[in-house]
């Protein structure tokens, strides 16, 4: 530590010790208070210190005088205002506790690093007293601070053990180890000091200078320049970003990096390298979708498996996996890197020769490499739930990137274009065993969040699904075989077909319900069901009843097997468990996924395009609607439009518009809708909840609509017009934002602006 030649305030407490100066007489120490005063007495209740301080310093920083006590009435003198010098005689009464004075209070000021004393002093010749002020040196404030009574120091929310007031003021400087400022090698010889180095410098340059100019009797103002230099430097060395003081600069002109700075934000200590660090033990690559891996695993590239290590300790159930593991040694997989003896010697096998000889151990560890079937946390960043770090088991696989079920991206919010995540492997058997009881996927398919499903079928699978289960599906017996080949837990029966005559034809529903667990019952309701139909069976198929693990009735979409409350995921696993839940996900995408690749499903151009009788429609309902608005604008202009209530007249010009508008758009977007066929490629993805909407089909296919900025029509930015293109002061539709052209036409220079 350094001993500092005066005491200097510290920076991040200079304002609290103003507080407390604005609660104590300066000239007694005694609270500024009147002791029968109720809100006092309120105050000294509040438990919690800071909110203590804050209530007792709105008392007290608003008294003038201190109230002399009856030592001070029964004739004492009050100490003279001129000789408050460090060692102010006070008088204290029985307790110990001083006694009060009567003194004015003067008033305190921070200005940059120092505080100034405001008091009030009288001329000689009887006039108005005038404001004087004086720098408060810290060493005066640590006498005040010092002679305060311990039941005040109570008052003040702090402790009078552990948190005395003076000791907000510095007397001594603590030097950090050399490890928190470690110097680096420069060009071979010389050597580069830490900024903190660099300030201890300064400091204990300024500091002897302050100590030598007192013992050599330098003038006041010399003494008092040495002292600001000292606390700047201090101050600087704690926290270099304090506004109106200057940065301490290196010679390259760069901030020196104080040691607040080292601590906040995100790049800190605290947030960059001990709340968040790169640690041992993990992978990091780009992840791909692979439908044919379960939910709960995840494909890991051979070259990670090769790296990443698993501590296993010989046993006589698997010394001889473990030898072989040894005998491949760290670059055939699956290997080892290392073994460990009991006594803790580590045999590196990449430069042991013999490494594959040596005989194992009960009792020794080795460590070997990853495998099918390890547990390892994976992990997509931000991690924003708990469902963000979720437990999967090993599948090492060829390629560079981890592979995963397309209906885990969704707890995880992932998708492939790019997206990398992590992977942690635990190192030891409790940790292993908390993955597979607590942290694994199936466990995790419903949410404590909002009590459903996090999970469901989506993408090409849900898609497939809808028309798997459509009433017209029908598969041939070779199709049926190869499909109860994917089923996980097939028994080896095929069911009745469902048509004999002239070949045997089974229906996707029949198989559909071999996927659905036995016992499970369920009824959900189609997208597309209408909502006034009440009859048992509906005449679209779009009531959904499960009976007992058989689907009934019903085409199954998104409302269905998607991540749904009460769905049909949300029902397994209430009724049987996650293990059988798991394997409805996969056996639904994998016995769908090969019908579907054998099915076929793409778009084209031809999905977009309406025919001759709807693009008519369509063209006349804007041509309609630009004539509406056309004649709003008119009658706007002619001052005879009527006001809506709550709106000005422009208000209402725009909201009258902008209803005109956004009707054209729905109109021409229902026409288009009404228009497209049941095998509408676009249209079975919207119906399934796979992808798209019913905005995007009128978008592409009869007009884009409005374009709102702030929920208005675009204003005029320049000169009374939005673009260049324009007239100046054209209101009509197409100058501010409607673009009557859809994605299929091909949209003007202007409307793309």
């Amino acid at each position: 530590h350094i001993e500092l030649a005066k005491p200097v305030y510290h920076i991040g407490f200079i304002t609290k010790v103003k507080k407390i100066l604005e609660c104590v007489c300066f000239h007694c120490s005694r609270l500024r208070v009147d002791m029968g005063d109720n809100r006092y007495v309120a105050a000294r209740k509040i438990r919690d210190p800071k909110a203590r301080l804050k209530k007792m310093h709105a008392i007290c920083k608003d008294r003038k005088r201190c109230e002399p006590s009856a030592g001070f009435r029964d004739g004492k003198t009050a100490p003279d205002e001129n000789s408050l010098g460090v060692d102010t005689a006070i008088s204290f009464g029985a307790k110990g506790v001083p006694e009060c004075c009567g003194q004015a209070h003067p008033t305190f000021r921070k200005e940059g690093l120092r505080l100034f004393m405001v008091s009030k002093v009288r001329n000689d010749d009887g006039g108005p007293a005038q404001d004087t002020k004086e720098i408060l040196h810290a060493a005066r404030v640590v006498q005040v601070l010092k002679r305060i009574a311990d039941e005040t120091i109570q008052d003040l929310g702090l402790s009078p053990v552990f948190a005395r007031p003076e000791w907000m003021i510095l007397t001594v400087l603590p030097v950090p180890p050399p490890a928190v400022r470690p110097s680096i090698q420069m060009d071979g010889t010389s050597k580069g000091e830490d900024d903190l180095t660099h300030k201890l410098n300064d400091i204990i340059k300024a500091n002897q200078r302050v100590r030598d100019c007192e013992t050599n009797g330098a003038p006041q103002h010399i003494i008092d320049q040495d002292v600001q230099l000292l606390e700047y430097h201090i101050a600087t060395y704690m926290n270099n970003d304090v506004s109106g003081i200057p940065q301490a600069l290196q010679k390259s002109g760069r901030p020196l990096k104080s040691i607040r700075a080292r601590l906040k934000g995100k790049e800190g200590r605290l947030r960059g390298n001990l709340m968040g660090k790169r640690v041992d033990f993990s992978a990091r690559t780009v992840i791909t979708g692979d439908p044919n891996l379960s939910i709960d695993e995840v494909g890991v590239p051979r070259s990670i498996a090769r790296n990443l290590t698993y501590p296993e300790l010989v046993t006589p159930y698997n010394i001889h996996q473990l030898q072989q593991a040894v005998r491949n040694g760290p670059t055939q997989h699956p290997g080892a890197k290392y073994i460990v003896r009991d006594n803790g010697d580590r045999i590196d096998l990449r430069y042991n020769k013999l490494g594959g000889e040596i005989p194992l151990q009960y009792g020794w560890r080795v460590e070997r490499h990853l495998v099918s079937g390890d547990l390892v946390i994976f992990n997509r960043q931000p991690s924003l739930h708990k469902m963000s770090m979720m437990g999967h088991k090993v599948r090492v696989m060829p390629y560079s990137t981890f592979r995963l079920n397309l209906s885990v991206t969704s707890p995880y919010n992932a998708d492939f274009d790019g997206d990398e995540m992590n992977m942690h492997v635990p190192q030891s058997e409790e940790t292993r065993a908390e993955i597979r009881e607590i942290c694994m996927v199936p466990k995790n398919i419903v949410s404590p969040q909002a009590n459903k499903p996090v999970m469901g079928i989506v993408q090409d699978t849900l898609c497939a699904v809808r028309r798997f289960t459509k009433r017209d599906t029908f598969l041939t017996k070779d199709m049926v075989m190869n499909l109860m080949l994917w089923l996980p837990n097939w028994d080896g029966q095929i069911p009745q077909p469902c048509i004999l005559k002239p070949k045997p034809l089974w229906t996707g529903k029949q198989i559909f319900s071999m996927i659905i667990p036995s016992g499970i019952n369920c009824i959900r309701y189609h997208s597309l069901h209408p909502d006034d139909e009440k009859t048992d069976i509906s005449p679209g198929d779009t009531k959904v009843i499960i009976e007992d693990g058989t689907l009934v009735a019903g085409i199954i979409c998104k409302k269905t097997v998607g991540a749904a409350e009460s769905g049909l995921i949300h029902v397994i696993m209430l009724e049987r468990g996650p293990e059988v839940c798991k394997g409805f996900f996969n056996g639904t995408q994998q016995v769908v996924n090969y019908w579907f690749l054998h099915n076929g499903f793409s778009i084209g151009i031809g999905d977009t395009i309406a025919d001759a009788r709807t693009a008519e429609n369509i063209t006349q309902t804007i041509n309609h609607a630009k004539q509406r608005v056309n004649e709003i604008i008119m009658t706007a202009q002619k001052d005879e439009l009527e006001c809506l209530a709550g709106m000005t007249l422009r208000e209402s010009f725009e909201s009258k518009v902008n209803v005109e508008l956004n009707k054209a758009r729905d109109d021409a977007g229902k026409s288009a809708q009404k228009n497209l066929k049941e095998d509408n490629n676009v249209r079975q993805m919207v119906v399934s909840g796979s992808k798209g909407s019913y905005i995007n089909v009128s978008q592409m296919t009869a007009c884009v609509g409005q374009q709102n900025v702030e929920g208005k029509r675009i204003p005029f930015c320049f000169k009374n017009r939005t673009l260049p293109h324009y007239a100046k002061d054209d209101y009509g539709p197409e100058s501010r934002g409607f673009v009557e052209n859809s994605y299929l036409r091909g949209l003007t220079p202007q409307e793309f602006f």
